[in-house]
């Protein structure tokens, strides 16, 4: 588990994702900060990483990446992404600019 301090490759995320789940790996991203946390059991965990660093709870949202997949490789599905009062029901991120805030920074940390 960690907060990206440069880019990662997609080898690096591959062999994240074989030591972890197979095929994905979670991530949290804060959109204030322009940080990503990955490598976790738990989007919870990433969430409380970037907690404990000074990020708001309101900028986190939770995603899962796929680095053999081009199309697909971002999927926004996270528990940590229900904010009835914020607007967002479901697992995903409804608002298309949080969404498209979330796409940069994975670009800015990630090699695609």
């Amino acid at each position: 588990m960690f907060i990206c301090s440069k880019v990662v490759r997609r080898e690096e995320l591959s062999a994240l994702a074989e030591n972890g789940f197979g095929d994905m790996i979670k991530g949290v991203v804060d959109i204030k900060r322009g940080l990503l946390a990955l490598d976790a059991d738990l989007h919870a965990d990433l969430e409380a990483l970037l907690l404990d660093s000074g990020s708001a709870q309101n900028d986190l949202w939770g995603i899962n990446l796929y680095p053999d997949e081009d199309e697909d490789f971002i999927e926004f599905d996270s528990l940590i992404n229900i904010r009835p009062r914020s607007g967002n029901r479901s697992r995903g991120v409804d608002d298309p600019a949080i969404r498209s805030r979330i796409v940069e920074i994975v670009a800015k940390w990630t090699e695609t």
